[in-house]
């Protein structure tokens, strides 16, 4: 009969502290405060400035060279006695052309006894010329997948004609003379690229510029038949921080156009293909407005209120990680005459 009282009084005991433990955490429960009273949700940048964050702008400059080249297949020239070379139609020998490469400059063809004429049926006849070129460009792409690169472009590029040489007969034929000495070409282009390897803070990019162009003023666009002009190129980029490039490009570029003769329905292909190396830079827009406060110097992305803001301590030129600051990774007491000494203290 103890022994069952025992039992009861042990059983009743356990019951009871569980269901006092069971009111303290559930008034525990009541009255814990939750964390959203602490930490407020940060508001995201707006749907347009992300948008435009996307955005990459591209300005360079440099030095290019352009060889112009062609053949006159299917014609012939006169070297007189003085004066440049005339072109000149060998079914029509009087009807010459003392200018086929801007426009069509007619002339009447008289060959004297001694003067110089050779056929293309009979050898390989042209001119040939290297000229300066030095380019100005802006670029406008979008980078996605941390790797591919879509977008489009302007190039205003000014062109040094160089001496039109014969290509062959050089004792025989004067250099030719198109009667101006440069030009300005324009051109518009899409932008198509990738990246391709990475080290470090540098970066290896294949691209292609693909688009149309306009001659100068000196040249006759209504005898002229235009293609459109590729540009193969390799950037080497530099990242100087998280929107700031520097990149270095050398590219080789393909395009052409024909002058057309009505009279005749024959035509001359003019190719003038281009080396360049550009030198420029890239800015990508923030995403994040610059912070309002002129006082604060807080270096990472931080908050004021609901609101994210970056640094306006930081220079878009310097690498930043936007966790911790890195504007001075480098303490003063290290630089500059303190670095020579053995206790830098």
């Amino acid at each position: 009969m103890n022994f069952l009282k025992i039992r009861i009084a042990i059983a009743f005991s356990i019951v009871s502290f569980s269901w006092s433990h069971l009111a303290v955490a559930q008034k525990d429960n009541d009255v814990s405060i939750p964390l959203d009273h602490f930490y407020v949700d940060r508001q995201q940048p707006g749907l347009f400035r992300k948008l435009v964050s996307k955005l990459t702008f591209g300005l360079s400059t440099g030095y290019g060279s352009t060889v112009f080249r062609h053949q006159l297949d299917g014609f012939a020239l006169h070297q007189p006695a003085s004066g440049g070379p005339v072109l000149f139609n060998p079914n029509s020998p009087t009807d010459g052309y003392t200018n086929w490469f801007n426009r069509i400059s007619p002339t009447v063809t008289a060959i004297n006894p001694g003067d110089f004429v050779v056929n293309s049926d009979a050898a390989e006849i042209g001119f040939r010329s290297k000229s300066l070129t030095i380019p100005l460009k802006a670029t406008m792409h979008v980078e996605f997948s941390s790797r591919y690169r879509i977008g489009g472009g302007y190039s205003f590029d000014y062109v040094n004609l160089g001496e039109f040489k014969p290509l062959t007969f050089r004792n025989d034929l004067r250099n030719f003379d198109p009667g101006f000495s440069g030009f300005f070409l324009k051109k518009y282009f899409v932008l198509l690229g990738a990246s391709v390897y990475r080290y470090d803070n540098y970066l290896l990019t294949v691209d292609a510029n693909i688009g149309g162009y306009s001659l100068g003023k000196n040249f006759d666009k209504s005898v002229l038949t235009k293609g459109i002009f590729f540009n193969l190129g390799t950037a080497i980029e530099r990242e100087m921080s998280e929107y700031f490039r520097l990149f270095v490009r050398p590219s080789y570029e393909f395009k052409n156009y024909d002058l057309n003769f009505d009279e005749t329905g024959q035509s001359i292909k003019h190719r003038f293909n281009a080396f360049y190396i550009n030198i420029g830079v890239t800015y990508r827009i923030p995403e994040l407005r610059r912070c309002f406060l002129k006082e604060c110097r807080i270096q990472i992305n931080h908050a004021h209120g609901n609101r994210e803001y970056r640094s306006r301590v930081h220079p878009i030129w310097k690498k930043q990680n936007p966790h911790y600051g890195e504007n001075y990774p480098n303490l003063i007491k290290y630089k500059g005459k303190n670095k020579r000494k053995l206790n830098p203290y």
